[in-house]
């Protein structure tokens, strides 16, 4: 399966926040001077929030736009949905709230949440409110306990079951989710165990793994995206990473060094750098545009030049262990239920020291046990093809990470493409007739003429 990062995660909400042509077409209308905010009045919002069982309302931050207010809460959720003496967690959600008349979008990046107030393209285009949902055992919703024994595709769809639920109370309307990347099949798996939640769901560049021993898919992509001189010039541009490993891996440590930083977790800074190197190659086509094609480096780049280029396409310091640790509930959902792809090696199998690659393992701390489970992701395609309904999944033809996607056949569902588009794309981006279509589709989910 694909590589997601936290820079894409970031860009990922600031290209939802700001879909062009979108803001113009379902602006919420900014306050008039000395008009009362949205929410206030004899039923403030925020007495609502604290009403509500169960839920806190840790902080109202000052830094939403006009017609919005934004609220931090924290749910209680179980740990194990199954087994209530399992104790419980604090689950974080942010609330975007403009009126409780108004649509209601459900959200998560399918990592930690993002606490400025970015909105996603469903709810700039339905002028609604927002609920963000952080995914369990990131950021600050952590149960107690080592291990991540109940990090499961089915928990996690239960604390959004539950989430709904609760502020339904409060927002009464349509309900509609989205997602993009990993929050995209959060949304996916949520619908498959909680089908009538929501009113209608958007998913952006999810990917659909459903064999994990089966990843030809993504092998014959990546051999086949741009054009060949293009895919021989990253290609060329690994294998001198390779030939440089000693220069570059002596600037690595010297980097982590001068931060405290080390390589625990992957196990040292040369199998980082060689586990950065192969994932460059899927990286750079998930997020590469005409422009940085025509900058890969070339033979004569110098060790520096080649350095910068795989820090900023690759993310060196992801490997390193202030930053792997956050992300290890990512690998270890990769390397139980959600599966993982693999990428071209046969250029530079002779460069290579460190078996097993890429493989989610070599990220998950060895004292964490790892079962994979092959049911999960056949269930998960078989009800999207077989009884998925309004469903609208938007990807980029020039992506990799939905090179295994979802296929939905259900009632008033639909995949559509961005031709060229890499792993950050919009309804904005589609072709006029599509774009109408997912538009029309919104608001008719919404309950809006």
């Amino acid at each position: 399966m694909r590589v997601w990062t936290r820079r894409r995660l970031l860009a990922s909400a600031v290209s939802a926040a700001s879909a062009a042509g979108l803001a113009a077409t379902a602006a919420v209308p900014a306050r008039a001077a000395g008009a009362p905010r949205a929410g206030s009045g004899e039923h403030d919002v925020a007495d609502a929030l604290r009403a509500l069982p169960g839920l806190r309302l840790i902080e109202e931050r000052q830094d939403a736009e006009p017609g919005y207010r934004h609220f931090v809460l924290g749910l209680r959720q179980p740990v194990d949905h199954t087994n209530p003496a399992a104790g419980t967690f604090e689950q974080r959600l942010t609330l975007l709230h403009t009126a409780a008349d108004r649509p209601m979008v459900l959200t998560t990046t399918g990592y930690h949440a993002v606490l400025t107030p970015w909105r996603s393209e469903p709810t700039i285009l339905l002028g609604a409110n927002q609920l963000q949902a952080e995914h369990r055992y990131f950021g600050a919703s952590l149960p107690a306990g080592p291990g991540y024994a109940h990090l499961t595709i089915r928990q996690a769809a239960d604390d959004h079951h539950r989430v709904v639920r609760l502020l339904r109370r409060l927002y009464p309307g349509a309900w509609l989710s989205t997602g993009s990347s990993k929050g995209g099949m959060a949304s996916v798996y949520h619908r498959r165990f909680h089908p009538h939640d929501v009113d209608g769901t958007v998913v952006y560049s999810a990917p659909n793994n459903v064999d994990d021993r089966d990843d030809s898919a993504y092998l014959r992509f990546l051999e086949t995206v741009g054009t060949a001189p293009d895919r021989e010039a990253v290609k060329a541009a690994q294998r001198q990473m390779l030939l440089r490993r000693a220069e570059m891996v002596a600037r690595y440590e010297a980097w982590a060094t001068a931060r405290g930083d080390t390589f625990r977790i992957i196990g040292s800074a040369d199998q980082a750098f060689e586990i950065a190197v192969l994932r460059l190659l899927f990286m750079f086509w998930q997020r590469a545009t005409p422009t940085d094609v025509t900058s890969i480096p070339g033979p004569g780049a110098t060790t520096d030049e080649l350095y910068a280029w795989l820090d900023a396409w690759a993310g060196l310091s992801l490997y390193a262990d202030t930053a792997a640790r956050r992300y290890v509930p990512y690998w270890y959902q990769i390397g139980t239920q959600l599966g993982y792809g693999d990428v071209p090696t046969a250029h530079v199998a002779d460069l290579l020291r460190h078996p097993g690659g890429i493989a989610a393992r070599n990220f998950v701390p060895r004292d964490i046990p790892m079962v994979f489970d092959t049911t999960a992701m056949p269930d998960i395609d078989r009800w999207v093809r077989r009884r998925g309904s309004r469903l609208l999944f938007v990807n980029g033809a020039q992506d990799p990470s939905v090179a295994e996607h979802f296929r939905p056949a259900g009632a008033d569902s639909r995949i559509l493409w961005v031709p060229g588009g890499n792993h950050s794309v919009d309804i904005a981006n589609l072709s006029p007739a599509d774009r109408a279509w997912a538009e029309e589709a919104l608001s008719r989910w919404a309950g809006q003429d």
